[in-house]
């Protein structure tokens, strides 16, 4: 099974927004997993995150792979993961935390 864990901001997201990111997380372990994954959808108070002393913007994505990745196969799909994390929620690649854990 591949788990999803997505910690975002409190308000930061949209619902539209959410599901929108469900879908095309969704989508991405479909295609290189080949199931889609169990989320846990975690959401961090209000004044709970923060960055360089700052509320934080950040999200981060960490989702196990159903096999374990050499180097080469693991950076182009972070690099993927992100960039549909950075359209989705609106971010910037500073913003966006991903990983992609070997399975247990």
């Amino acid at each position: 099974m591949i788990h999803c864990i997505c910690m975002v901001q409190e308000g930061q997201i949209a619902p539209a927004q959410e599901q929108a990111l469900r879908r095309d997380t969704a989508d991405f372990a479909r295609r290189h997993f080949g199931s889609a994954p169990e989320f846990n959808w975690v959401t961090v108070g209000a004044g709970d995150g923060f960055t360089e002393a700052k509320p934080s913007n950040s999200v981060i994505v960490s989702m196990n792979a159903d096999r374990s990745l050499a180097p080469s196969q693991r950076e182009p799909l972070l690099r993927e993961l992100c960039e549909i994390w950075e359209r989705g929620a609106e971010l910037s690649p500073n913003e966006v935390v991903t990983v992609i854990r070997d399975p247990q």
